[in-house]
């Protein structure tokens, strides 16, 4: 066998034992296999390219890969471990795209415009053309528009919120590679700003209250230092004034008595295959969980 048909044989077999950790039949299933595949292969990249002695990963797609969080999500998102307004995301998006492109898919990494402290790219491709190369059945690609385009986003903090810990990980398939990530009480914190502190408007994250009920199932502590830390930096909480385990509660009882479940439902839907997980979501499903939320860094002053 030559060089480049063992090359390809390599990278069919690597795939094939991505595929392999999926069951999937729906024309959703294989989108959300093909958008993980991508999640992955891009990890990889990253990993090739020494992106992990500078930054961590985190957020729900970080929580499903290393944690087995039940639920499907759109987006990678990294902060650097110091602070650099002047980091130069190129290289790595170059690695990413070297990397897709050398499995044989046909994606685009692009990047956009940076804003306040946040640098992003989107990983895109025609949907069709990509699941072709993962032998989707034709009856799953006639469902699907022929325009349709597949997207994961990409983001990197450059400043950094301070008392974060992190862990190294190790990925076994397409083959090892080892990945920096938030530690788990930091991932929660992470996950606890958002639900008390994302702009939603109208497009309410059901996706955050699904990962939010999955720490506290687990029993992880919430960072609280790295939670305040977090809300100062998007100027959510005074930065003279200590945040304590009250504040957040107060906080989340404000922030459960304004939201629609039902909408939030709607958006969770597509990313977890059993709808009961969600069937107990209401108002006051959520109020009750508030007494049951452990942290970090708490002690009798912090109360």
């Amino acid at each position: 066998m030559g060089k480049t048909n063992n090359k390809e044989y390599i990278l069919d077999n690597a795939l094939k034992l991505l595929l392999d950790s999926y069951n999937i039949s729906t024309n959703e299933d294989y989108e959300n296999a093909l958008r993980e595949i991508i999640q992955y292969l891009s990890l990889l990249g990253l990993w090739r390219s020494k992106f992990f002695e500078y930054a961590a990963f985190y957020g729900g797609t970080a929580l499903r890969m290393f944690y087995g969080l039940r639920r499907y999500s759109e987006d990678i998102d990294f902060s650097l471990i110091k602070p650099n307004s002047e980091f130069n995301i190129t290289p790595f998006l170059n690695s990413i795209q070297n990397e897709l492109t050398g499995f044989g898919f046909n994606m685009q990494v692009l990047p956009r415009k940076k804003t306040t402290n946040i640098e992003s790219a989107f990983i895109k491709g025609n949907t069709i053309q990509n699941l072709l190369i993962i032998e989707t059945p034709d009856l799953i690609l006639t469902k699907l528009p022929k325009n349709k385009v597949l997207k994961v986003r990409f983001e990197l903090d450059t400043e950094p919120p301070e008392h974060a810990s992190y862990q190294v990980k190790t990925l076994l398939i397409p083959f090892p590679f080892q990945v920096k990530l938030f530690s788990l009480s930091d991932l929660f914190a992470g996950k606890m700003h958002a639900v008390l502190c994302r702009k939603w408007k109208h497009r309410i994250k059901g996706r955050d209250f699904y990962d939010m009920l999955w720490y506290i199932g687990k029993g992880v502590e919430c960072n609280l230092k790295h939670l305040q830390d977090r809300m100062e930096q998007t100027n959510d909480w005074q930065n003279n004034k200590i945040l304590n385990i009250r504040d957040v509660q107060e906080l989340l009882y404000e922030r459960f008595i304004k939201i629609n479940f039902d909408i939030a439902k709607d958006d969770i839907t597509p990313f977890i295959n059993d709808m009961a997980e969600i069937s107990l979501w209401s108002r006051d499903f959520f109020i009750e969980r508030i007494a049951e939320i452990k942290f970090l860094g708490a002690d009798s002053e912090n109360t």
